[in-house]
């Protein structure tokens, strides 16, 4: 009986509204814009900080990355062409590390050096990545082709090198790509595997791989390149002496990774006075990021629950007026029998009708605008659940809050006054 006479409430609402069908239409476009700029404001955030959350976490929740600076009186301090510049961490960092803290499952080394890699005619400026077999177990990569650095290549400091997919492309291209012989500088490597790297995360802190790399083992990098490397610079030559450019540190549980971050830069700072490095803690990146995305969501949920509020203010607005005009309706249906729930009721609905429409308007439209910004400034969008259900909660509050004082208002009209109503 209820359900059949919500139905009559409904049609009527519908009929009453269809009677004045552009300033029905006019009224939720309000609705409709403010539940599609929810919808899409949420999708583009929720866009912009996914990617680089999920790249933070490819770094690895227990990792720390402690990275090689040159220090800023070592960059501004006149020297002479020929002179050297030694900075950043030592091999017995490495080892210091290791023996201080129990937490610490294992390290990786990292040694960079820049060379240009030849086949035949094809060449490119390579970042040569000396490191250990456990390199690609705390980085993961997807492994497109072949292997990658394994124990043995680095007990027989085997003359291999692993590409990323784009060194690969631009070095192999129509050739077989694992099993060929690469020149690098003056030595030359087998092609074992091919890897995908990952861009930049950017700001406080960078992947620790490049598009350019060239993974050798550190064994390698030492007896063919050493520590000292000349960069030529505007027609100079710095020379800089680095044993290790990065030391990736991997803690066994995400609960001791903060604890082990804080004791490594006391023990660096002992024997790095200068301040030569830079410690990067993937993990408080992450709760960083993962706070101001939520912050920066808020913000923007908040500025489009402004266009709702403009829709809502033009419901009540036009509903008031609706009542005037159906000052004497009203006043007849109370002295029929109509109660003032019945009559609250009717209005309620009414503006519910009107809101429920506009917000399934608006979503259609909310849906698409960040389908159209990917096709057409190709930037990442994400669609929530949760953006989509507060986007419709809202609009549904919206036409019950602003809906109630009109309805009130109706339903506490004097029947006889009502009735003398022009």
């Amino acid at each position: 009986m209820k359900l059949m006479r919500l139905y009559r409430s409904v049609r009527l609402g519908l009929k009453t509204l269809m009677l004045h069908k552009l300033r029905s239409f006019l009224t939720m476009l309000g609705v409709v814009f403010g539940v599609a700029s929810v919808v899409a404001m949420l999708a583009v955030g929720e866009g912009a900080s996914r990617e680089a959350l999920d790249q933070i976490r490819k770094l690895g929740s227990t990792n720390i990355i402690v990275t090689s600076v040159k220090p800023v009186e070592t960059e501004t301090r006149n020297v002479s062409p020929w002179s050297l510049s030694m900075y950043g961490l030592l091999y017995e960092d490495q080892r210091r590390a290791a023996q201080a803290f129990s937490a610490i499952r294992r390290t990786v080394p990292v040694k960079i050096v820049r060379k240009e890699g030849r086949l035949g005619e094809r060449k490119m400026d390579l970042r040569i990545v000396g490191t250990t077999p456990d390199w690609f177990d705390l980085v993961r990569r997807q492994v497109i082709a072949g292997r990658t650095l394994t124990t043995r290549d680095a007990e027989k400091h085997a003359s291999v090198v692993v590409l990323t997919e784009y060194g690969a492309r631009r070095l192999l291209a129509t050739e077989q790509s694992i099993g060929k012989t690469l020149r690098i500088g003056g030595e030359y490597y087998e092609v074992v595997g091919i890897v995908k790297s990952e861009s930049s995360v950017g700001g406080a802190i960078q992947t620790p791989d490049q598009e350019i790399d060239a993974y050798i083992t550190i064994e390698v990098a030492r007896e063919r390149y050493g520590d000292i490397s000349n960069i030529v610079t505007s027609g100079s030559i710095v020379r800089e002496s680095v044993q290790l450019h990065q030391l990736i540190v991997e803690v066994d549980e995400i609960e001791n990774v903060e604890a082990v971050a804080a004791g490594l830069e006391r023990l660096l700072q002992q024997f790095h006075p200068k301040g030569d490095y830079r410690l990067s803690v993937p993990l408080g990146l992450l709760r960083e990021a993962e706070a101001t995305k939520r912050r920066f969501n808020i913000v923007l949920g908040s500025i489009a629950g402004i266009s709702l509020l403009v829709g809502g203010i033009g419901i009540m607005n036009i509903m008031l007026a609706s009542v005037t005009e159906r000052t004497r309706e009203i006043g007849i249906r109370r002295a029929i029998g109509a109660t003032r729930k019945q009559i609250i009721t009717q209005f309620l609905i009414e503006t519910v009708v009107l809101s429920t429409i506009g917000g399934a308007v608006g979503l259609t439209v909310g849906l698409t605008i960040p389908w159209l910004i990917e096709q057409v400034a190709h930037m990442p969008t994400v669609v929530t659940a949760h953006s989509l259900i507060l986007a419709v909660g809202i609009s549904l509050a919206v036409g019950l809050i602003f809906g109630l004082y009109p309805a009130r208002h109706a339903a506490n009209l004097d029947p006889i006054e009502a009735l003398r109503h022009e």
